[in-house]
């Protein structure tokens, strides 16, 4: 089999914030939903192997379908806001789509499913105030039932079998604060206890299967796990004789002849906000029997879990772990998983970031380990390092990411992870550009463009982490005044430097009582300097890995929209959104002094995209408006400020795109640009029949040396790869509205009717693919792979931003095109 022209090389997200949405199954692989995707993670490559994509609405139930025999699972269930359920099922090595359950008419929040001898039981819950019950008999769905509750909601549902048979047994919990059971009789599910005690929402529930009895785990947002015991009464027994005995009250109810009796175990108390996840560690093989460890995880909103299990000797449930993070602009955690063997406990919070502990045997403690992240929002837009090493990616949950490979030493694999946030925003950051190594501008949905300058203990970390000199580093940059790191102030929006000098401990003077000042007790600087040798935790990135904002650009009217800069990185250039052409203006800044240079106006609405020409002389800018514009650089003195004047343009009469225009970008010899159209169109300019740059005549007008490229949804995104195809053609990367990314090869010919300039060389496939809108592609400045050493010339690769929350890069075989 041919290998293929485009394969993952990492994928960067996070959870959805559902408590349902995340399960850890028994082959050691992590399955939970990210936007409209399941993707399955591996905890020991911290690396993402397979992404799901046939949901069209947000996931947000996962659930592994266990096994009785406690091996790997090969079935998955997902049930998302596209009111479906899916199961999938493992073939040939990856996911595919078994069965999808239809019937619902409100989002899906939590599924569970039991396998039975010949098929698969699923209990769905849905907004639409209905619990549905569902079998699954190889690739056919059926709905066995619907239970509704009227006007109430259900949280949660676990099945199990009851104890000594097959019959399934349905634990939901709901917002009346009870938990209810249902029995299956006669292929219908009958209600036949109700267990009160919570005094709020029960927020989840799981059965556990231990020594022929079944335990049931709650959490309610009372603060309160209960745990409850169900187990098969014998037919007679005997009366207790004394008094002294105190046995808890017993529910019981009868099941085809066999009566079965339900009491309250243990209430555990601990957490100081509402507790959203509760999960029992997985049963595993010892010998010939199936043994049940009685450890209970839990999750709260007060940002902790605690493990949980019964003493020894006396048999009282107590606390026996609890982890969790300080700090940060966070709400606390959605739900928990441990891993099979228990070595590992899982978080997802609020906004979505996985938190990983595992416990270290030598220390005997619980440590955070790294695991992957990712925006919880739309990426908008990405950009490569000018030496190729590194990605900072922006997006509308408000924060600026920065990725780069890890380059273990006692592994040789390389994963790629993000080791810093260089900025965590009060609005949707939208655009983003590099000014030099360290140092980039950002535009968000504010009038105000922002510089970041990176500090030296971020330079420090990441030299340790991607194994770069850290001389190297320190010598190509300014660093004579860089501050060691950043920290935002209480109600500020601005990133304020930290010094050396800021870090100093000082013993806080003390009045005549002892007592320190209010301004002592409660400092301005939450920054602490990190020497990391891994990717940092969520904890630290939140907080210890902020960069410096070093200027403020003040001049547009409305928000940011888009930004270029040139690459000897002296000017940026910046647009913003608009209606009338007086805002519709592009605004140039010197990158030395910041001060504003030049206003270019020639469109009527807004700048979508703007690009520099590799040697600098040309700014090319595309609009709402349907055309785009060309700006030359005057030749300068040494000294005097850039200028740049229209060059070339084109009008509602001449224009050939009929619609937005969304992407341009340049070849890497100067000799021709391309755009990208909501027309499904993708256009190459130049100077027709001529070998020259374009700018480098000014008796030629710049016109379509192309055919026009039909790509067959709204071309969102654009990019030309800066390197060559074997056969001197160009390699271009066109992002779809659907999600998909195509890759063309496009080669300068005489004759255009016939369309034999282009010709498609490869495309995602579903799994690859975005489920929204590509919002951004970016090649690699340099040929080879960031991750490989070697820097085998055989490949280039691709950055690609989607608004399904996603940042993935690709390595594409050149030489094979």
């Amino acid at each position: 089999m041919e290998a293929p022209v485009m394969d993952t090389c990492h994928v960067s997200c996070c959870a959805n914030p559902t408590p349902n949405v995340v399960s850890w199954g028994r082959g050691g692989l992590i399955a939970f939903g990210t936007c409209n995707s399941v993707v399955i993670y591996n905890p020991q490559e911290i690396k993402i192997v397979e992404v799901l994509n046939k949901h069209t609405g947000r996931v947000n139930a996962v659930q592994w379908v266990y096994k009785h025999d406690c091996s790997p699972e090969t079935q998955l269930v997902s049930g998302g806001s596209d009111n479906n359920l899916i199961v999938w099922e493992k073939q040939d090595g990856n996911f595919n789509a078994l069965a999808v359950c239809s019937g619902h008419s409100g989002p899906v929040c939590a599924v569970d499913a039991v396998s039975l001898s010949s098929h698969i039981l699923l209990a769905s819950v849905s907004s639409d105030s209905t619990v549905k019950l569902w079998t699954c008999i190889y690739d056919k769905a059926e709905c066995l039932q619907t239970i509704s509750f009227g006007s109430g909601f259900v949280m949660d549902v676990s099945l199990a079998l009851l104890p000594g048979s097959r019959v399934p047994v349905l634990a939901c919990g709901g917002d009346d604060s009870k938990v209810q059971l249902y029995v299956q009789n006669s292929e219908q599910f009958q209600m036949v206890l109700t267990l009160t005690g919570h005094e709020d929402w029960v927020r989840g529930v799981e059965w556990a299967v231990k020594d022929g009895e079944l335990l049931l785990a709650s959490c309610s947002q009372d603060c309160l796990i209960r745990v409850w015991r169900l187990f098969a009464k014998t037919a007679a027994e005997p009366e207790q004789q004394t008094d002294t005995v105190i046995k808890m009250k017993e529910n019981v109810f009868e099941v085809s002849g066999d009566v079965f009796a339900m009491t309250l175990e243990t209430v555990l108390a601990g957490h100081e906000n509402w507790v959203y996840g509760i999960h029992w560690q997985p049963p595993h093989i010892k010998g010939d029997i199936v043994e049940q460890p009685l450890k209970l995880l839990s999750a709260s909103m007060d940002k902790t879990m605690i493990l949980w299990g019964p003493e020894e000797d006396s048999g009282v449930w107590v606390e026996q772990v609890r982890v969790g993070e300080v700090g940060g602009n966070t709400l606390g955690f959605n739900g928990c998983q441990m891993s099979p063997d228990g070595s590992m406990i899982l978080a997802h919070a609020f906004h979505g970031a996985l938190h990983l502990w595992h416990h270290d045997n030598s220390q005997g403690e619980w440590r955070p380990a790294v695991v992957v992240s990712g925006h919880f929002n739309a990426v908008q837009d990405l950009s490569w390092d000018p030496e190729g090493e590194f990605i900072i990616t922006v997006g509308s949950d408000q924060t600026t990411r920065f990725l780069t490979p890890w380059k273990r030493k006692e592994c040789s694999q390389v994963t790629w992870h993000e080791i810093s946030r260089p900025q965590i925003h009060g609005y949707d950051v939208q655009c983003l550009t590099m000014v030099g190594r360290f140092q980039f501008v950002s535009g968000a949905d504010e009038k105000v463009l922002r510089v970041f300058r990176a500090p030296r203990n971020f330079v420090e970390n990441f030299a340790s982490i991607s194994c770069t000199s850290l001389e190297k580093l320190l010598g190509s940059s300014e660093t004579v005044d860089l501050p060691e790191g950043a920290s935002t102030p209480a109600l500020g929006l601005s990133n304020k430097a930290v010094f050396q000098g800021d870090l100093t401990s000082k013993c806080p003077p003390k009045d005549a009582d002892g007592f320190s000042s209010v301004s002592d007790q409660y400092k301005e600087s939450y920054f602490k300097p990190l020497k990391l040798t891994e990717p940092p935790t969520e904890d630290d990135l939140l907080q210890n890995t902020l960069w410096p904002e070093v200027q403020k650009l003040y001049g547009h009217g409305f928000e940011m929209f888009c930004l270029a800069s040139d690459s000897s990185r002296t000017v940026v250039a910046s647009a913003c959104k608009a209606s009338k052409a007086e805002h519709a203006v592009i605004l140039l800044w010197s990158s030395t002094s910041w001060k504003p240079l030049q206003s270019l106006s020639c469109h009527s609405l807004t700048v979508t995209q703007m690009a520099f020409s590799p040697i600098g002389r040309l700014l090319l800018a595309v609009s709402r408006d349907r055309t785009w514009s060309l700006w030359k650089r005057e030749n300068p003195g040494p000294d005097s400020e850039p200028s740049f004047s229209l060059y070339a343009n084109t009008s509602k009469d001449t224009a050939v795109h009929t619609r937005i225009i969304w992407s341009c970008d340049w070849s890497s010899d100067s000799k021709y640009f391309a755009t990208s159209s909501r027309d499904k169109k993708v256009i190459v300019w130049g100077h027709r029949d001529s070998e020259d740059c374009v700018g480098d005549r000014d008796d030629a007008g710049v016109n379509p040396c192309s055919s026009v490229l039909d790509v067959g949804d709204s071309a969102t995104a654009m990019s030309i790869c800066p390197h060559l195809c074997s056969d001197q053609s160009y390699l271009l990367a066109v992002g779809l509205e659907n999600g998909k990314i195509l890759l063309y090869k496009w080669r300068p010919m005489e004759d255009l009717a016939s369309g034999a300039d282009w010709s498609k060389c490869g495309e995602t496939d579903r799994s690859q693919s975005h489920t929204l809108v590509v919002n951004r592609l970016r090649w690699r400045p340099r040929r080879g792979r960031a991750e490989d050493w070697s820097q085998d010339h055989d490949w280039v690769q691709l950055a690609s931003a989607g608004a399904d929350h996603a940042v993935k890069i690709f390595n594409v075989r050149i030489s094979s095109l």
